[in-house]
Formats: structure tokens, C-alpha cells, sequence
């Protein structure tokens, strides 16, 4: 049994959602559901910029000084609205342009209810998946992230930009949901300078994970409590793993952290 730094898993959207666990080898998690599984962790993290070994995680994953400096840690990350990639500016101008100054998608999608969010246009669906969202539809498509950050904000007002993980690990979504209404009922609700990257594909994508059981009420597990977690795979949605008796592991929130896992 060998350990390796955690990595997010890797999703593939198909009828039901692919999940691989990324250790020192990949390891196809869908099999695993309905069976007795353990994650051990060695009590080592590595940082996910520079691979050094560091105390805490920061940022999932990053030791402080990559924190504070590589750029995939950068705010803009998070708060597309301060992106300056456009500009030729950035922690890592090369990356930024790589990374940022690239087509972005807006998008509402429902997790429990509806919220909005920007992702670059090669990780839709990905990004959707990541989050565990039930359904999603693209909103604009714009040149970079910037000009999606600068709509995410006007569009705060009227979404949250936020996820309830427990919620939607309950799979608590409201079934009257309508994206495509939601969308255009938006539009008409905006001045015409926030709608020029509007997209007119109406698609909604519906995702379905391979969950044997919801849960009823969520237990959320962390490595920082307890280096070992295992019980019956119940389901895996997000970047979560659901055990039968309701506790949930966040796999990103642990990226760097040198696990292994046994069936």
C-alpha cells in the first residue's frame, strides 16, 4: 500500500458521472460504491505549486509561500472581477494569459438553488461537476475572466454565489427549477452593456452521480482530526465522498495531503 498526495478527482461526464481518485496511480471509484473502503493519511502534506513538504495547507494545497505568490493561488481565482490578465498583469503574466485571458463562461446552475458562477470554457462541464450540480446552462461567453467577473457581480443581486455542500450532498435541489426561464427572465432584468456576451445556447445539462443512498443528515470528515477514515461507500458527488452513515470526506479540500486508500 503506497501513499501519494491527494489530488481533486478526475470526473468524466457520462450517463452517470466517472470518478477517479488521482494517488500514485489512478483508481476508479465507481466499482468501489456499496464497499468497505479506508483512506489513510501519513501525517505529510506537499505543496501542490513547489512539491515541498509543509506544516499547514493553505488555499487547498499550497504552502504558504506559493499562497502568497504562485499564481494559480492568486485572489482572481476566486474574484474573477479583480482579474487583470487582460491587461498583461498578474502574479505570472504568462500564465495569467494561458490561464485568464481566455474564453470564460458565466453560468447558473442548481446545487439547491440556483447560484452563478464563471469557469473557463474547457472546464464546463467540469466545473459543474466539481461542485455538484444537479443541472446547469451556460449564461454569456466572454473573451476572459475579467469581463465574467465584472457580470458575476451585477448578477450577485440576484443569485448567491455560493454553494450549501450539505444541502447538496443531502441532494436537497428544488425540483421547480426552470434554468432556461431563470436566464432570460434575467436578461430582460439587465441593461443592455451586461448583455452583449449573452449566449443563446439554451442546453440544460443534467448530471447525474453515482449515489447508492443520500444522506440524511451530513458529518463531514477531515484529515486534520483523524488520519484514517474508511467505512461502505455509499456514493461520491462533488468532490465528496458519502459513506453510508452520512459522514462526507472533501477530496480538494485535502489536495496535497499524502494519503492511500484500500479496498
Amino acid at each position: 500500500m503506497s501513499s501519494a498526495p491527494l489530488k481533486k478527482m478526475k470526473v468524466s461526464w457520462e450517463e452517470i458521472v466517472q470518478y477517479d481518485l488521482l494517488l500514485d496511480s489512478s483508481i476508479h471509484m465507481n466499482p468501489l460504491i456499496g464497499n468497505e473502503i479506508q483512506l489513510s493519511w501519513s501525517g505529510r502534506i506537499f505543496c501542490v505549486a513547489c512539491g515541498k513538504q509543509t506544516k499547514k495547507s493553505f488555499g487547498e494545497g499550497f504552502c504558504y509561500n506559493c499562497f502568497i505568490s504562485a499564481p494559480e493561488a492568486t485572489e482572481c481565482n476566486i474574484r474573477p472581477e479583480l482579474c487583470r490578465a487582460h491587461l498583461g498583469e498578474g502574479r505570472d503574466p504568462e500564465w495569467e494569459e494561458i490561464n485568464h485571458n481566455t474564453p470564460h463562461v458565466l453560468y447558473l446552475a442548481a446545487s439547491d438553488i440556483v447560484k452563478v458562477g464563471v469557469t473557463r470554457q474547457n472546464q464546463v462541464p467540469t466545473r459543474w461537476i466539481d461542485q455538484g450540480a444537479s443541472s446547469a446552462i451556460r449564461l454569456a461567453e466572454t473573451p476572459n475572466r475579467y469581463e465574467a467577473g465584472v457580470l458575476e457581480v451585477a448578477l450577485k443581486s440576484f443569485f448567491s454565489d455560493k454553494t450549501n455542500w450539505q444541502r447538496m450532498l443531502k441532494n436537497e435541489v428544488d425540483p421547480f427549477i426552470d434554468l432556461v426561464n431563470e436566464k432570460w427572465t434575467l436578461h430582460e432584468r439587465l441593461p443592455s452593456d451586461l448583455t452583449k456576451y449573452y449566449s443563446e445556447n439554451d442546453e440544460v445539462l443534467k448530471i447525474q452521480y453515482p449515489v447508492l443512498q443520500y444522506p440524511i443528515k451530513v458529518l463531514s470528515q477531515s484529515f486534520d482530526k483523524s488520519d484514517d477514515v474508511k467505512g461502505k461507500l455509499a456514493g461520491i458527488k462533488g468532490q465528496y465522498l458519502i459513506f453510508n452513515d452520512g459522514r462526507v470526506i472533501n477530496i480538494r479540500k485535502h489536495t496535497g495531503y499524502e494519503t492511500s486508500l484500500e479496498f
